[in-house]
């Protein structure tokens, strides 16, 4: 598919209301006059977790916090349809639906892995549990930039964290119950209460449970969570937190359609595995424990410590590549191999930060001392069964055994037509990543209106990786130290008006090791950015909300590459850390509450992600040039959501919907295979009949546009749902 610039649209509409929102509070800027004395507060309750004392108005970043209530208003079960708010965030491959993966500012982790995600602070994104329902969230915040100075081995574009559901010490309760299209059934259910003498004890239970089918023919999913925390208020100044998480789910691998330049896309609704291969299973236990002592009404410690194991297994039939895909020869046979994975993981995580501010002279400072350790433990079997390469010249589809070749007609599917294929050994890898992060971050009054942040870490990490495979077993081991610094600047025009500058470093370990058998170099981020930030509640009384408008750059070196080196090729296919891209652009972002009921948020991103020099490609040799755009990374991207609160015959009411535009993107790295642009309406409304009881109708891609979200190539692209419908019904008590 080659790229048609006849489908990239404007954005006109988004820029003139971005404009015409900037030129609106322009004049009451000008008007305001500067209150030299920002209110600040020091929360002694549940502060942020490790991210400090720290107005969103002072922080010198740009970063959105996606909360309960909008997660309700657009429908959000999963955490895909919640970074689709965020037009900084774009999807990547999900390994056939299993797994979140996503890209911040073009930006992607390993397209091999999952993404990593926080969740409350800690790095427990990582492992192989499925993708993550928003059961159990309270919100999503979208950290852009590199956050290494404090997370540490982050993603390279930004961070997502995700806070959960913990105790409020009262006594309520919500279940929630939805049906929709494809046989949709899910019930959620979130309880807690207050215990203790002293009422001193909260406890929340968040629960869920889905079955659903789908769009795509034979395809069923069913999963169920369990999420229950504990909080106790030790003292009036110390406070102890537990929470649990199970998850289990049965999803079958589902790689999509495919495409071909003369025969087109496969049709959305066939599902090209065998539904005979069963579902894969992955499974969640993880636990977090976190302390906070308030040593006095600015000084602060918070303590915490997490384990989250995951487990992911079972088959699947896929489809092949060219030389072995027979869709290429007829446009209508499919192709397909077959694999068994078994994966594991362990990840273990310490974290102990110190936060407080004190004042030398007339400076005052805002510091946040931490230190932590973790360890990922991954393991991965891999059994594989897949046909030879065909002839090129070969034209008859017929010829070709087709249990060999797992053969599928696209058109009219019938599956079960050959027994499993016995696969053989492929990958039998174990991987231990084990590092040490001590960091420091001082945010400085230098006056009034003017504050500057410095920070950094260090971090000392190492890799053991065995290949199971080998005779004997082999085990590598390497070890490597990093300093990620952050420096940054803030100007307070007013109390609702600020301008800011921030630089930061970051880094990423990657799995796997070069020709040698040494680990890789981690990715290496440097992210710049200036920005302003407007608080339009202190010049409208009409309006409430914030409006931010950022400009940003980001390098990133030490990617993985194909190692075409003599040395390297005469003993088998490896990658070495070499390649370099870049990314630049612009974000605007509205979060606003009018008077009379009404909400608006607006995400708009302008993005150029491209590689800066040329090299083969790791997955498939063929030649990266320079200037060739980063995968899955749409230029312009948007979001907008609007609702509106009124009243039906006596009765609360609200109604909404929004739009989503994704631009066209390349679809296959180093390949001329662009997705095309799309664009998606949803609405909604709700009504509360009764006091608690309010009932809901979705209505998702009203429009029926056929549409790809993501792809890895041109024979793995992940087609979106066509119109869905649902209805849910919320009992609050």
């Amino acid at each position: 598919m080659t790229r048609d610039h006849g489908q990239i649209k404007t954005l006109t509409q988004f820029i003139a209301l971005a404009s015409g929102l900037t030129a609106l509070c322009a004049p009451a800027v000008a008007q305001s006059e500067k209150d030299a004395s920002l209110e600040e507060v020091f929360v002694v309750g549940e502060r942020r977790a490790y991210q400090g004392n720290i107005s969103p108005m002072e922080a010198p970043a740009a970063d959105q916090l996606v909360d309960l209530e909008l997660l309700r208003d657009v429908g959000a079960i999963n955490l895909d349809e919640a970074l689709d708010l965020s037009a900084s965030v774009a999807r990547q491959n999900n390994f056939g639906g299993l797994w979140n993966s996503f890209s911040v500012r073009g930006f992607a982790g390993d397209i091999n892995l999952p993404s990593g995600f926080l969740v409350n602070g800690f790095n427990a994104g990582r492992g192989f549990g499925g993708p993550r329902d928003m059961a159990g969230i309270e919100s999503v915040e979208v950290l852009k930039g590199p956050r290494s100075a404090l997370f540490g081995r982050g993603e390279p574009g930004g961070t997502v964290n995700l806070v959960t559901k913990r105790p409020r010490f009262e006594t309520q309760g919500e279940v929630r119950a939805t049906v929709g299209r494809w046989s949709q059934h899910r019930i959620e259910g979130d309880v807690q209460t207050v215990l203790g003498a002293g009422d001193n004890v909260g406890v929340r239970v968040v629960g869920f449970y889905e079955d659903a089918e789908s769009f795509r023919e034979t395809v069923e999913t069913e999963k169920q969570g369990f999420y229950p925390s504990v909080t106790w208020k030790v003292s009036e100044n110390t406070s102890l937190s537990y929470e649990l998480e199970y998850t289990n789910q049965e999803i079958p691998m589902d790689r999509g359609v495919a495409y071909s330049e003369e025969f087109g896309f496969t049709p959305r609704e066939t599902f090209v595995g065998e539904p005979s291969d069963g579902p894969i299973e992955t499974d969640v236990l993880g636990h977090q424990l976190e302390a906070q002592h308030n040593f006095s009404d600015t000084w602060s410690l918070l303590v915490g410590m997490g384990y989250r194991d995951t487990e992911f297994a079972g088959n699947a039939s896929e489809t092949n590549f060219a030389g072995r895909q027979t869709y290429f020869v007829d446009g209508q046979t499919l192709s397909r191999f077959f694999r068994y994975r078994d994966f594991d993981s362990e990840y273990s995580v310490l974290r102990a930060e110190l936060a407080g501010e004190f004042e030398t002279g007339t400076l005052r400072h805002r510091l946040l001392v931490g230190a932590d350790y973790d360890k990922f433990e991954n393991n991965m079997l891999i059994l594989r069964y897949r046909p030879g390469y065909f002839d090129a010249a070969t034209t008859d589809v017929s010829s070709l055994d087709p249990a060999e070749y797992l053969l599928l007609d696209i058109n009219n599917p019938v599956y079960g037509l050959y027994p499993q294929p016995v696969p053989g050994a492929n990958t039998n890898r174990s991987e231990v990543l084990e590092g040490n992060g001590v960091y420091i971050q001082d945010q400085i009054d230098i006056s009034d209106d003017f504050q500057i942040r410095l920070g950094g870490r260090y971090d000392d990490f190492e890799q053991d990786l065995t290949n199971n495979l080998a005779d004997p077993v082999t085990t590598t081991s390497s070890s490597e130290t990093r300093f990620s610094p952050q420096v940054g600047a803030v100007y307070l025009v007013n109390d609702g008006l600020s301008v800011y500058a921030s630089y930061g470093e970051g880094f990423r370990q990657q799995t796997g090791s070069n020709y040698l058998g040494n680990q890789f170099d981690p990715n290496i981020t440097e992210s710049a950015e200036i920005g302003l930030k407007l608080d339009l509640g202190n010049f409208n009384e009409a309006v409430a909300g914030t409006v931010m408008l950022t400009l940003f750059q980001v390098y990133q070196s030490n990617i993985l590459v194909n190692d075409d080196r003599p040395e390297a090729t005469a003993v088998g296919w490896f990658s070495r850390s070499a390649g370099e891209a870049r990314s630049q652009g612009l974000e605007f972002d509205a979060n606003l509450e009018f008077v009379g009921d009404l909400s608006l948020w607006l995400s708009y991103a302008y993005t150029d992600a491209t590689f800066t020099n040329s090299n083969p490609d790791n997955d498939w040799g063929s030649t990266i040039e320079k200037g060739d755009p980063l995968i899955n990374s749409p230029e312009n991207q948007a979001s907008l959501h609007i609702s509106k609160g009124l009243t039906l015959g006596g009765m609360p009411a609200k109604i909404g919907g929004g739009v989503q535009y994704t631009d066209e993107r390349l679809g296959w790295t180093a390949f001329d295979f662009y997705l095309p642009s799309y664009t998606t309406a949803r609405f909604f409304a709700q009504l509360e009949p009764v006091q608690g009881l309010v009932v809901r109708a979705d209505l998702d891609n009203a429009f029926e546009k056929t549409y790809y979200t993501n792809s890895y190539s041109d024979v793995w692209v992940q087609p979106g749902s066509p119109r869905r419908y649902r209805v849910t019904a919320s009992y609050s008590f």
